[in-house]
């Protein structure tokens, strides 16, 4: 690769207004481009600001060869395919195809939708309230990214109706299989050099090349995984099986549709659907009435739970014979007849709780049960993939080190063989930002502590100059702290989950002042530079319940090959996610923040100096009162130009 597109007068800095060179990133793209020409593997860790988009993009468009990216998030997917690739592209003068796919979830279902018309008069209120947006995106979008739909929540109740899954897609029996979304989307995918995807979907392709039935990605010459770090997780899920309530009472809505529709005379159909739907939250029931997780070969030792488990097997195998007397009425009978032989053989996998090397788990909503069971380490299938000869296989993300070492993701991942790249962020914390761990805070574990945390803090974000991020680690928190937020703070109170993300976050930088209170998702993936972010509040570090069943089994593993799961598992990826969610205060050279710790631990127990040591180098302080200084030395140097 030509070093030179990086120059202060080279290619990019020409074409793009505002570019200029940083070590780092040329560094980085060195790395990739002999990555890419020797076929290697490489990790690389990318401090916020390196540039590690343009750094693996302008060596990838250089290289001539076929080449996927694959990222954590629809968010940076949509960014890199709307924003970053159609700079470089005309920057670089690049005129081979690129193309943008998604799982099929993310496109309108055209023949979904057309169904659902004609049920109109059994909708639902909510269903039936959203349908006029989904009509009028239908009539207009080229698309079909469900994303896109002015005004629609992200988990919008209509959503499951007018989108199709892998089990009631009827693929090229539909008849608007020629005009499916989805179809047009793969296809431009199969023509294209460049594809950018998300993790979920290269793992999904994966899972369907095991099973030998096809493909859903095109094969490349090179494969860059950004966001890398969320990897180990989203693999599990793939290799794994699940079932869910929600499946079933899916094609129980199938079965009493093709009733109406296709065998009007088989009222069997009916009530098959109808006892399905009845066992099936019987055994929702059985789980308790709050929504949990927790583990399944626990749970299936009751007595209660193995009855519910043989009436809902029952269930299934009635609907099932019922539908295979009507095979060959039509195509949403037929569907439903293989699906619900798959779900017979997925259930007894999920169940079959006496198999050693994975975890057996549950996990329950208000309404709904998921069934799974998920292998312990996928490092060996991985592994096997990236070892593939003629390939290039890139690693990258701000947060893959833990104590700037790579080795617990590339255990994980199996990726041992690996040329490595550790970048420190360019940006100066030490007169950027502020640390504060504040002193006489309620204890982590106390009652209400989200309230009370709220409380003492509305002194504090009243006193900040722009907007704040307050990030928690579970819902409970984030619903505590709103409620406080809102009746006390004369400010707008963002809530995650009101809307949908990217509106949210939308309205946040309009705002330039406002509280966003989030968890998971908007710990990474999210970008606001300049004052509408001036502040990052995270209410305790990270820690994953020792009790969720996933990370639960991951541990006695552990114990079993005389580990230390603390030190091993949970530690690094507490570690991991804290780096991400401090990530979110600085991300410009010219932004100022703060950023506050809500949790005592991090300076009285040992292993808070593993916490510290991964951080940048903020400087810090203990006393809240330190952080009126800290903007009062901001306004003094903006007012004398510094």
């Amino acid at each position: 690769m030509n070093t030179d597109y990086f120059a202060e007068n080279g290619l990019l800095a020409r074409a793009i207004p505002g570019f200029a060179p940083r070590q780092a990133q040329v560094q980085m793209a060195e790395a990739v481009s002999k990555a890419i020409k020797s076929a290697g593997r490489l990790l690389v860790e990318a401090g916020t600001g390196t540039g590690k988009t343009f750094a693996y993009l302008v060596p990838a468009l250089d290289s001539g060869k076929r080449v996927i990216i694959s990222t954590g998030s629809k968010a940076l997917q949509d960014q890199l395919y709307e924003r970053d690739l159609p700079t470089l592209l005309l920057a670089m003068q690049y005129g081979k195809p690129v193309a943008q796919l998604k799982g099929r979830s993310n496109y309108l279902c055209t023949y979904r939708l057309a169904l659902l018309e004609q049920e109109m008069h059994f909708l639902a209120a909510d269903v039936f309230a959203d349908l006029p947006k989904v009509r009028q995106f239908r009539a207009r979008t080229v698309s079909g990214d469900v994303a896109d739909i002015p005004g629609l929540q992200e988990q919008a109740p209509i959503l499951p109706f007018v989108t199709s899954t892998n089990d009631n897609c009827l693929g090229r029996e539909c008849p608007d299989y020629e005009n499916c979304f989805l179809v047009k989307a793969r296809r431009k995918a199969l023509d294209s050099q460049i594809v950018v995807i998300n993790h979920h979907l290269f793992f999904a392709d994966m899972s369907v090349k095991d099973t030998g039935f096809g493909e859903l990605l095109p094969d490349a010459d090179v494969y860059i995984f950004d966001e890398a770090h969320q990897l180990p997780d989203i693999a599990s899920q793939y290799f794994g099986e699940s079932l869910s309530s929600r499946q079933l009472t899916d094609v129980a809505d199938e079965l009493r549709l093709a009733y109406r529709l296709e065998a009007k005379d088989m009222s069997q159909l009916g009530k098959a659907a109808d006892r399905l739907v009845q066992d099936c939250q019987a055994m929702r029931l059985a789980f308790g009435v709050d929504p949990s997780r927790g583990n399944l070969r626990e749970v299936l030792a009751q007595p209660l739970m193995q009855r519910e488990l043989q009436r809902l097997q029952e269930s299934i195998k009635f609907c099932y014979d019922v539908c295979k007397l009507a095979l060959g009425r039509g195509e949403q009978i037929n569907n439903c007849f293989e699906r619900l032989a798959g779900f017979m053989t997925t259930l007894d996998h999920v169940t079959a709780v006496t198999e050693v090397g994975a975890a057996y788990w549950y996990e329950t909503t208000k309404r709904h049960f998921t069934l799974n069971v998920t292998p312990l380490s996928i490092a060996e299938r991985f592994s096997q993939e990236v070892m593939r000869a003629g390939c290039g296989w890139i690693f990258t993300s701000a947060t893959l080190t833990v104590g700037e070492e790579f080795d617990y993701f590339s255990q994980r991942m199996g990726v041992t063989d690996a040329e490595t790249c550790l970048l420190d962020s360019p940006f100066d914390y030490a007169h950027q930002s502020l640390l504060c761990v504040p002193r006489n805070l309620p204890d982590t574990s106390v009652y209400q502590r989200a309230t009370q945390l709220a409380e003492r803090l509305l002194p504090v974000i009243e006193q900040v100059p722009g907007g704040c991020f307050f990030l928690c680690t579970s819902y409970h928190s984030v619903n505590q702290i709103a409620q406080v937020l809102r009746d006390k703070l004369d400010r707008t109170v963002l809530v995650q989950g009101d809307d949908n993300k990217q509106r949210i976050l939308a309205d946040f930088v309009a705002d330039g002042h406002a509280v966003l209170v989030a968890t998971s998702s908007f710990w990474e993936g999210v970008d606001v530079r300049g004052t509408a972010l001036s502040c990052v509040i995270i209410d305790k570090l990270p820690f994953m319940s020792p009790d969720e069943p996933l990370l639960k089994a991951r541990m006695e593993d552990c114990r079993l090959q005389g580990g230390d799961p603390f030190q091993q598992l949970q530690l690094p990826e507490a570690v991991i996610v804290l780096k991400q969610g401090v990530g979110r205060l600085i991300r410009d050279y010219q932004d100022r923040g703060i950023l506050i710790l809500c949790d005592p631990r991090l300076v009285n127990k040992p292993y808070g100096a593993a916490f510290l040591k991964s951080l940048p180098p903020i400087p810090r302080c203990r006393d809240l009162a330190r952080l009126t200084e800290f903007w009062k030395e901001i306004e003094t140097n903006e007012n004398s130009g510094d």
